[in-house]
């Protein structure tokens, strides 16, 4: 039997100003004890061209998702510690500080065996290379994970590790059906996540594209949250304005950037919260509980 959880009136507040919708995304229940909020109406003019028709008929607001411990468990916190053997403070203090945010913003790879791609160098020529070209660039393309995890640089098992993240790869509790509900009411929504190409093991295993886009991955676009570039730049590939995106993060410190320029953020804590938090912003969530066997193929 499907549900459909709405308010009387949506009061998601498209192209309203950005302060109002900041305030709101930092309490979305103040708006419960204040009354309804007027919906504002748009109308497009004779002179109108087509383009900018489709992107008014577009449904809004546009949801970007955090990925790990906003949709995934993140298997670094309990999983990875255990693997090599140490405490989370242990590894810490033994690990590169600067190896994995490099691996996210795809400046390093797994091997040299894989191909480096970057987009431009200092002098503004765009190019690919290969690692087995005679190039040798500067620090940050040339060191492949496994020799630059540890600050002694020791060896390890690289595909062990991997195997370990993988094995713990799980949707949080209640996020997949959530992401199933909005899919179901034809919510455009999209990846807006620090990680390394390893997503695709994520992708293997919980096809969240079921879902949602891989669109904005750090390791692709070579800038990490909270760089205000990359929000920028999402904005710029989705042509929408800030205040008609949706941004859903465990990090107050990635939404507090967000809500700096305008995006509306929500800081995730778990499913049940987030689908209260949405609904009351009038975001329609539709769980049929006939096809919830849909999520487990």
């Amino acid at each position: 039997m499907a549900v459909l959880l709405r308010l009387t009136c949506v009061c998601y507040p498209l192209r309203s100003s950005m302060q109002s919708a900041a305030r709101m995304a930092m309490n979305p229940r103040s708006n419960k004890s204040s009354g309804s909020i007027s919906c504002l109406s748009t109308s497009t003019s004779a002179g109108t061209t087509q383009a900018s028709t489709q992107i008014d008929n577009r449904k809004l607001p546009v949801l970007l998702f955090d990925i790990m411990s906003t949709v995934v468990r993140d298997p670094f916190y309990e999983d990875v510690p255990a693997f090599f053997g140490m405490s989370m403070e242990e590894l810490i203090e033994c690990k590169d500080p600067n190896a994995w945010i490099e691996f996210e913003k795809g400046w390093i790879n797994e091997n040299v065996e894989h191909s480096i791609s970057f987009c431009t160098l200092a002098f503004g020529v765009s190019m690919k290379l290969r690692s087995n070209n005679s190039i040798d660039l500067p620090g940050l393309f040339s060191v492949e994970l496994g020799r630059k995890f540890f600050k002694d640089g020791r060896p390890f098992d690289l595909e062990g590790l991997k195997n370990c993240m993988r094995s713990g790869y799980s949707y949080l509790e209640g996020v997949e059906e959530l992401l199933y509900g909005l899919r179901q009411n034809n919510y455009e929504m999209h990846a807006f996540t620090n990680y390394p190409n390893w997503y695709q093991m994520i992708e293997d295993k919980l096809k969240i594209s079921r879902y949602l886009s891989w669109t904005f991955c750090s390791c692709k676009n070579g800038k990490r949250k909270p760089d205000h570039g990359f929000y920028l730049d999402a904005l710029q590939h989705l042509k929408v304005d800030p205040s008609n995106c949706i941004f859903i993060d465990d990090s107050k410190t990635n939404v507090n950037a967000a809500i700096a320029l305008g995006i509306i953020g929500l800081h995730f804590k778990d499913a049940k919260t987030l689908l209260e938090d949405l609904s009351l912003m009038g975001i329609q969530i539709s769980t049929d509980e006939d096809n919830l066997g849909y999520i487990c193929r």
